[in-house]
């Protein structure tokens, strides 16, 4: 897809050709029997953001973080722009490990961007909640998905500037479903 300065939503798949590349690619994972894995990710404060230094600012935030996701991600992977700004990567024949590699890598790029606002330095951080496929660990494409936003959700409340992994399946929304968290 071509990138435009302009529209960070124009160099990632929509929120429904994500779902449905996420619906595909977990069919083919079954099937196949290799691992897939979903990680959710968000601008920490964007909000905040938006209102301190105005849209604008917002959207070059935005461009300039879906341009790391897509430098830090492979061109097998799949990118698309869910609701309130979220972005989800689809990492086909990742393992869990592989994609909290990622995660960390993308965290850390994150902080790394150069953002000047009314004079001044900006840091944004980044949060992301991952859950992966592997070995018929759940048997939709949504648990996967729930899994990755709940991990996000849990990241965002612990702060910030940290991943969350959360195992998909009948655990989604358990507090004792296995979790581990990253903050590096």
């Amino acid at each position: 897809m071509e990138h435009h300065e302009q529209d960070p939503a124009a160099s990632v798949f929509s929120l429904t050709q994500i779902r449905h590349l996420m619906r595909v690619e977990f069919s083919r994972a079954q099937r196949y029997g290799y691992p897939v894995s979903c990680m959710v990710c968000g601008i920490d404060r964007l909000d905040n953001l938006r209102d301190l230094y105005g849209y604008e600012f917002r959207e070059r935030v935005l461009v300039d973080v879906v341009d790391l996701l897509q430098n830090a991600t492979r061109t097998c992977d799949y990118l698309g722009r869910l609701v309130d700004d979220r972005l989800m990567a689809i990492l086909p024949h990742t393992t869990r490990a592989g994609a909290e590699v990622t995660a960390r890598r993308l965290i850390a790029a994150a902080r790394t961007l150069a953002f000047e606002a009314e004079g001044h330095g900006v840091v944004i951080t980044l949060s992301s909640g991952i859950s992966h496929f592997e070995n018929e660990n759940t048997m939709f494409f949504d648990s996967l998905v729930e899994a990755a936003e709940i991990g996000l959700a849990e990241a965002t409340q612990e702060g910030g500037d940290r991943f969350v992994y959360r195992s998909p399946g009948p655990l989604v929304g358990n507090p004792s479903a296995p979790s581990s968290s990253g903050h590096h």
